[in-house]
């Protein structure tokens, strides 16, 4: 009988997860015996992904050593730009081509978010989670591609707007808005409304780079 092997660990996806959920933030060393370590993956895939991670500007060089890219101020609005004409593209598809299964989820999520507030990080996760069910409601294979690579991107912000006093309450009222749109089928109103979520979101992070003192971009 064939012996069944374990599923081969894909270090892009374990480098990639740790930068998002912040284990290496913007700023942080990658050493590739120090992630094939971590990882349990010999050096061979970890040098593949950090190649990859390079080419997609996640990473970049500091002398020899890769370290984890930040946004500047012109990145970041850029990315915002994009992002919030995507994901609202995604949401005007998502009212007119969602099953009622998906709306269902989605509906539940928002309300099994309240459980979140109080926890940033936790809410985070579930806000990626939230706006990945939009994405794939869309039933748009090339924009889900397309907003994977923006979402990849979003991995480098080293805080959440969610961690502002009252925006996760807020956030998931938006979201609500959101989904009734989507479930209503009515398009432009989806699309405005991620697109104001998003942008609200972006002057929520604005004002605490504002306040941070040790911005220096």
């Amino acid at each position: 009988m064939a012996q069944i092997r374990p599923a081969q660990k894909d270090a892009y996806a374990l480098i990639l997860d740790a930068i998002d959920v912040g284990i290496y933030r913007p700023g942080d060393r990658l050493v590739e015996s120090e992630l094939a370590d971590r990882f349990g993956v010999s050096r061979t895939p970890i040098r593949e992904a950090l190649q990859r991670l390079e080419t997609q500007s996640l990473l970049t060089r500091d002398g020899r050593s890769l370290i984890v890219a930040s946004l500047d101020h012109n990145q970041l609005s850029d990315l915002y730009v994009v992002r919030s004409e995507l994901e609202g593209l995604a949401a005007r598809l998502a009212a007119r081509h969602a099953t009622d299964e998906e709306i269902h989820v989605l509906r539940a999520m928002v309300e099994e978010d309240r459980a979140l507030i109080g926890d940033p990080g936790a809410l985070a996760r579930a806000n990626r989670r939230f706006h990945k069910q939009i994405h794939l409601a869309s039933h748009n294979r090339f924009l889900v591609r397309q907003l994977d690579l923006v979402h990849r991107s979003m991995a480098l912000m080293a805080t959440t707007s969610l961690a502002a006093e009252g925006r996760g309450p807020r956030a998931l009222e938006e979201h609500l808005r959101i989904v009734e749109a989507i479930a209503a089928r009515d398009d432009a109103a989806a699309f405005e409304a991620l697109r104001t979520h998003i942008s609200t979101a972006f002057e929520t992070r604005l004002k605490q780079d504002a306040a941070d003192p040790s911005r220096t971009d």
